[in-house]
């Protein structure tokens, strides 16, 4: 049982790191495109870029607060979240295609 609960605290842990890690890398990616594209708030918005970017972020937010509760649930309520969270990443990565 102890080496389950370390086995458990090492995914939580490797979860919470790989979303901070995932939220900085975007960061510097849309940091970057803002760069090239010479900071032109009115470009952004024209482009639709700004509506993009704000979905993005809330995904990102979405994905944050599912992983928190992960660190915090237990035992069945943690594969059931894990699954679900993977059935909306699956529709989400279909509704993109289809778009």
């Amino acid at each position: 049982m102890p080496d389950l609960a370390i086995i458990f605290s090492g995914i939580i842990v490797g979860l919470i790191v790989i979303g901070v890690s995932i939220n900085g890398i975007v960061g510097k990616v849309l940091d970057y495109k803002r760069s090239q594209n010479g900071n032109a708030p009115a470009t952004l918005a024209a482009t639709g870029q700004v509506s993009e970017i704000a979905d993005r972020t809330d995904m990102i937010e979405d994905r944050v607060r599912v992983l928190e509760r992960l660190a915090t649930d237990r035992g069945q309520l943690l594969s059931d979240e894990i699954d679900a969270l993977r059935d909306r990443a699956i529709t989400q990565d279909r509704s993109s295609e289809n778009a």
